[in-house]
């Protein structure tokens, strides 16, 4: 019980943390593709002398297998924020992080294709999710076609994302949280190191309020979001995980209202409601199929 309640004080904290991400990156005067280096860059070397001194062993011990189904993870990861990150620069912080949560549909989808058989409940709420991507979408294009183009982006961050998580929980089963978030890191900061070199993005000559911004972000997204959310997902389990990430987008929209001034139109509003509802039925039939 006290372990349930410890997992469940550090998803809170988790959920906190993710929901500043697509704040300050919006807020961050710095190009898209360097946030998101820097991020995972930043986080990888927090977790890096960990990782050499106190779990060493866990590093040896990770076959071939695991290094390359983690370094896959990182790959997905490093498309996840290539494609989400330029979306912020188009639309809003609401559409965007409404956009990039929609992850369960795409597992599930990505679960069907596998030879899973997801209850009618899991595709009713898919269709409903849809209803409110195609809702938000319509009131982005009212606004500009960049808005529109943002959403794609973000859409694509979510698909992206799928894999990574699916990628990732398999690696968990055998591989601790700091041996695979290591190695995840490491790769998704590598490639997109690659991607800043050849798109020619800046990864210096920043203001001291720009790193300082880089720094709160890997804090709060990277180390007390994505790291944490891998520690209790072996104890808490993906539905009770999944569920409460949904929490990012008001999150982030609240955030983003009071910091930065975006206030989403009513029928946006209203459509991330229906995306949200359309997610939570997703991950009720989830939960009701586990044993």
């Amino acid at each position: 019980m006290a372990a349930h309640r410890i997992d469940l004080l550090l998803l809170a904290v988790a959920v906190s943390g993710i929901s500043f991400s697509a704040p300050l990156i919006a807020a961050t005067a710095a190009p898209a593709l360097a946030i998101a280096f820097w991020r995972n860059a930043m986080g990888a070397g927090a977790l890096a002398p960990l990782a050499l001194l106190r779990h060493r062993s866990e590093l040896r011990g990770m076959g071939r297998r695991e290094l390359l189904l983690s370094a896959a993870a990182g790959a997905l990861l490093a498309l996840h924020f290539g494609l989400w990150l330029p979306s912020l620069r188009l639309t809003s912080v609401a559409s965007s992080t409404a956009l990039v949560t929609t992850t369960p549909i795409w597992t599930t989808l990505v679960l069907r294709l596998r030879g899973h058989r997801p209850p009618g409940l899991v595709w009713a709420g898919t269709a409903v999710a849809f209803l409110g991507v195609l809702v938000l979408t319509g009131v982005d294009l009212s606004l500009s076609p960049a808005a529109l183009a943002g959403d794609a982006l973000a859409l694509g961050g979510g698909m992206a994302a799928a894999g990574y998580v699916l990628i990732g929980s398999a690696v968990r089963r055998t591989v601790t949280t700091t041996a695979y978030s290591t190695v995840c890191y490491t790769t998704t900061a590598a490639l997109l190191l690659v991607a800043c070199l050849v798109s020619g993005s800046a990864l210096a000559g920043y203001s001291g309020e720009t790193w300082l911004k880089l720094a709160l972000l890997t804090v709060c997204a990277q180390l007390l979001g994505h790291t944490l959310i891998n520690r209790v997902v072996r104890g808490l389990g993906p539905s009770v995980t999944s569920t409460a990430i949904l929490l990012e987008t008001p999150g982030a929209a609240l955030i983003a209202a009071v910091w930065l001034g975006q206030t989403p139109p009513l029928a946006g509003c209203a459509a991330l409601l229906v995306i949200l509802a359309g997610l939570a039925l997703v991950i009720r039939g989830d939960r009701d199929r586990m044993p």
